[in-house]
């Protein structure tokens, strides 16, 4: 990485998040517009000769162009791998495809893989980048709001498996994030909600005070005011803080996980069908159980699980089993899913749990026979 940073976009703002790691050090840069100069920023960062620019279909019919063209004027010889839109692209098949694409591309380990789009390509292209000639340089564009907060931080890489939600996969950390808020203004209102239920999990896991103003700011965030930008950077703050401490999940990043234990097995339960459940509304349906479960297990206040349940659905996100569609089974087949989660050691299930909002911890070992009874308590209430 170069000492000295590329000189950012003077038009309009960009905050600069730093992530220590160290010998790995990176920065998430945040603002509207941050990707119109792409190509210069990872040219002078990171000195490729060639890059692999990866992308779905319909993030490649709005963006790829422009980001082609970026990294060519930069001088960096670019070439688009294009996968299907949707969840079935992190797949064994789909990882095949992008491994071969990079190579076919030229790329070489000191030149870049590009990953531009939502969360799945992030993780695909990432997956793959840790891979080829067994680790290349890799850098996240993110295009949704849930990737610009969650999964384009961190360095968790990954496909699915039919036994599980990215139970295939790597730790291999980005050169470089550019988090440019402008990308999602044309997002579906549907993926909006999806990456704020991210959001709001930062408040929930030990920011009280985010949470609040999640509750005061959420319109502006969805409008794409000035509150966006804060949200997405707080956001990844609170994210970088807890990776440069535990950066392979030996510890507290499990406590990224708040709510979803549930989530993941909602998500295998629907065969990761987007049209029926996308990850942010199973996360927004897993943080709404994680605080009931707390609050039936008497660890939390019963105010506190109605105050988030209620935030959720003023945005309008999923927050009971019965809002997917086609329903999940009973509560055996819920928690049969649950222990395929990558969190259970040793046959014992692992929960975020929380006392209160901004009070999550972790909880090893948690009863199955409570979780059966949790579930098909829930279950009966929405019969």
């Amino acid at each position: 990485m170069s000492a000295r940073p590329a000189a950012l976009p003077t038009e309009p703002a960009v905050t600069r998040v730093a992530v220590p790691l160290p010998g790995r050090e990176y920065d998430i840069l945040i603002g509207r517009g941050v990707a119109a100069g792409a190509g210069a920023l990872i040219r002078e960062r990171l000195q490729p000769a060639r890059a692999a620019l990866v992308t779905d279909a319909n993030v490649a019919a709005l963006h790829g162009d422009a980001l082609l063209a970026s990294l060519n004027e930069a001088g960096i010889a670019a070439t688009l791998v294009v996968v299907p839109p949707g969840e079935a692209s992190k797949s064994y098949r789909h990882f095949a495809q992008v491994c071969d694409g990079i190579l076919e591309a030229k790329v070489e380990r000191r030149d870049v893989v590009v990953a531009l789009g939502g969360g799945v390509v992030g993780d695909l292209a990432g997956f793959a980048a840790a891979s080829v000639r067994r680790g290349s340089a890799f850098v996240q564009i993110p295009t949704s709001l849930l990737a610009q907060v969650d999964s384009s931080v961190g360095g968790k890489t990954g496909i699915n498996s039919p036994h599980g939600k990215n139970l295939v996969g790597a730790f291999h950390q980005p050169g470089l994030v550019l988090a440019d808020t402008a990308l999602i203004d044309t997002l579906p209102d549907r993926e909006m909600r999806a990456g704020y239920a991210e959001i709001v999990k930062y408040g929930l896991i030990d920011r009280a005070d985010f949470f609040a103003w999640c509750e005061a700011n959420w319109r502006d965030i969805f409008a794409g005011g000035p509150a966006r930008d804060e949200a997405v950077a707080v956001s990844c703050r609170a994210k970088a803080a807890i990776v440069v401490r535990d950066e392979r999940e030996d510890g507290d990043r499990a406590l990224l996980n708040l709510g979803h234990t549930f989530a993941h097995a909602l998500e295998r339960l629907t065969g990761y069908d987007g049209a029926r459940l996308v990850h942010g509304e199973a996360v927004a349906i897993g943080l709404a159980l994680a605080f009931r479960f707390s609050a039936r297990l008497g660890l939390g206040p019963g105010q506190d699980a109605s105050r988030v349940a209620g935030h959720l659905s003023s945005v309008g996100l999923p927050t009971r089993l019965s809002d997917v569609p086609g329903g999940v089974g009973d509560a055996d087949a819920i928690l049969d899913a649950m222990f395929q989660d990558k969190k259970v050691s040793r046959g014992a299930l692992t929960f975020i749990l929380a006392r209160g909002i901004g009070q999550s911890f972790i909880a090893k070992g948690v009863d199955p026979a409570d979780v059966r009874a949790f579930l098909s308590g829930e279950l009966s209430a929405e019969a």
